[in-house]
C-alpha cells in the first residue's frame, strides 16, 4: 500500500486532452491523491478507455455526477470544462469552501462586456470577474499561494504574455503597438473533431483563424496592463499549424533606436533566472519541439538594426509553449501546488522527449 497523500483533489471534466494532462500529472503527483474523475460522456468507462496511456494506472472510472456534489470532501477541484460550462459550476464549488483551479476562459477577464463580446454570451455571474486570481504564476505567485479560486490563464496567452511580461515590468511596452503571430497544434481545438482538425486537410496547411479577434485577446491585454502596461494595442492573429501540439509565438515590437542587446537581455534574464519553468534561451531559437510534452517555455528574441528614419529598432521575440500543458494543464498543476503550500514543481519537472 501506499503512503498516505496529504491531499485529495477531484478532475471535473476528464475526457478531453486537458482533463487528460491533468489526470496524468496527478496519477504520478507525491502530495495529491486523485479521487474522482467526472465527465457526462464514457460514464462508467475506466479512464484508460478513453486516454490509452492511462490503461492500468488507475482503478477510477469516469463519473457522471453534480460538479458541487463531486467536490465535496476534496481539498481543491480542477475544472476543465468548456466556455461558459464551467461558469455555472465554479460558484459553488467555490461557496462549499473547495479550492478550484479553473481552466475555462470564464473567470480569467475583469470585464464584462470584452467576455460577452469574445465568448458571445452574457456572464451569468459577471459579480465573479475580477475575484478569481489570474493563474500566471510569473507574475502573480504570492496572490496564487493565498488565493481559493485562480483562473488558468489560456494557451496562447500564457506564450504571449511570457514573451511580454520582461518588457512589460520594466515600462517598455506602456501605449505600445505589439503584433503577433502564433501557430497553433490542433489539439488546442479539443477532442471533438471538427474540419479545422481534420488530418488530411490539417496535416499540409496553414491556415488563419480568429485573426485580430481571439478571444485571448482582452485577456492578454489585461495582463499586461496588471504587469505594468497600460493602453496597448495588440494585433494578434492566430495560425492553425500541422502539429498535435505545441505553440509558437513571434512577437513584433517597435523600441528606442539607442536600447541595446544587452539591455534587452538583461531584462529577460533577470525575469526568468530563476524561473523552474522559463528558459529565456540566446544560443538558440525557441522552438516547439524543445517543449512538447513538457511545462517548459521557451523565450527568446533578436533586436533589428537601428531605422534612422523612424528612430527606431524592432523587437522580434520568440516563444513556445506546450499548449496542454504548460498553456494548460500543466499550468493548473502549478497553481495548485502553489494553492496548497506544495512543492511548485511536483509532478512537473520532467523535461519531455526529444524529438
Amino acid at each position: 500500500m501506499g503512503a498516505v497523500k496529504r491531499f485529495k483533489a477531484v478532475v471535473i471534466g476528464g475526457t478531453g486532452y486537458g482533463g487528460a494532462e491533468l489526470i496524468r500529472r496527478l496519477l504520478i503527483h507525491p502530495d495529491v491523491e486523485l479521487v474522482r474523475v467526472v465527465a457526462v460522456d464514457h460514464v462508467g468507462e475506466p479512464l484508460g478507455a478513453v486516454h490509452p496511456p492511462l490503461t492500468g494506472r488507475s482503478p477510477l472510472r469516469f463519473e457522471n455526477v453534480p460538479p458541487d456534489e463531486a467536490a465535496r470532501g476534496a481539498d481543491v477541484a480542477l475544472l476543465a470544462l468548456p466556455h461558459k460550462v464551467a461558469a455555472h459550476h465554479a460558484p459553488a464549488i467555490v461557496a462549499a469552501g473547495v479550492k478550484v483551479v479553473d481552466m475555462s476562459g470564464d473567470f480569467r477577464l475583469r470585464d464584462a462586456a470584452a467576455y460577452e463580446r469574445y465568448y458571445g454570451a452574457k456572464h451569468p455571474h459577471p459579480e465573479l470577474l475580477g475575484t478569481f486570481v489570474y493563474g500566471l504564476p510569473e507574475l502573480n505567485r504570492e496572490a496564487i499561494r493565498a488565493a481559493r479560486a485562480v483562473a488558468s490563464p489560456g494557451c496562447f496567452a500564457t506564450t504571449i504574455e511570457l514573451g511580454l511580461l520582461p518588457l512589460a515590468r520594466a515600462g517598455k511596452l506602456t501605449g505600445a503597438s505589439v503584433h503577433v503571430v502564433g501557430m497553433t497544434g490542433s489539439s488546442g481545438s479539443g477532442i471533438a473533431p471538427s474540419a479545422g482538425t481534420h488530418h488530411p486537410v490539417r496535416a499540409v496547411n496553414l491556415k488563419p483563424y480568429k485573426q485580430l479577434e481571439h478571444q485571448h485577446t482582452p485577456e492578454i491585454l489585461e495582463t499586461l496592463a496588471a504587469a505594468g502596461a497600460p493602453g496597448v494595442e495588440l494585433g494578434f492573429v492566430p495560425v492553425s499549424a500541422p502539429l498535435s501540439r505545441g505553440i509558437l509565438a513571434t512577437i513584433f515590437v517597435e523600441l528606442p533606436a539607442d536600447v541595446t542587446t544587452e539591455s534587452v537581455a538583461a531584462l529577460y534574464a533577470d525575469a526568468y533566472g530563476r524561473e523552474p519553468f522559463v528558459r529565456f534561451v540566446r544560443d538558440r531559437p525557441p522552438e516547439v519541439a524543445a517543449v512538447a510534452g513538457s511545462n517548459y517555455a521557451e523565450v527568446g528574441f533578436t533586436l533589428g538594426a537601428p531605422v534612422a528614419s523612424t528612430g527606431r529598432r524592432t523587437l522580434a521575440i520568440v516563444s513556445a509553449t506546450d499548449n496542454l500543458i504548460k498553456g494548460g494543464a500543466g499550468q493548473a498543476i502549478q497553481n495548485m501546488n502553489l494553492m496548497l503550500g506544495v512543492s511548485e514543481t511536483a509532478s512537473l519537472e520532467d523535461p519531455g522527449p526529444w524529438p
